[in-house]
């Protein structure tokens, strides 16, 4: 019995020792006119206009700028906002894509179906 018990205990205390957590790296900001997921991310109001031409849809939503554009079956919606300290250009923060129907779709496909329509 008497060895029972201290290998019980090393038994239990391997049973609860703590797993590292794990390490998170930050992704890496894709390079401007990159092709991937979020190549857009970063670009002006005229940059976009070199890549889609002109948006069917602007509006301004606060301190920021939706520019919505159509094409391949696709929409694809940009959303523009000032840098944070409050100067400089607007740029792309964040894009969504879907498709007429209002399914969500690869933003990638997306981008490729307006640029090859335009």
């Amino acid at each position: 019995m008497r060895r029972i018990v201290p290998v019980l205990t090393l038994f239990l205390a391997a049973c609860a020792s703590e797993t590292p957590a794990p390490v998170v790296t930050p992704a890496a900001v894709p390079a401007k006119g990159s092709h991937g997921h979020g190549r857009l991310i970063g670009l002006s109001i005229s940059d976009l206009g070199e890549v889609f031409g002109s948006p069917a849809f602007q509006v301004r939503e606060g301190p920021g700028l939706k520019l919505q554009y159509r094409g391949g079956g696709c929409v694809l919606d940009a959303y523009l906002y000032p840098p944070e300290k409050g100067q400089g250009v607007e740029r792309v923060t964040h894009i969504d894509a879907r498709l007429a129907s209002g399914a969500d779709t690869d933003a990638v496909a997306c981008e490729a179906a307006i640029e090859a329509g335009r």
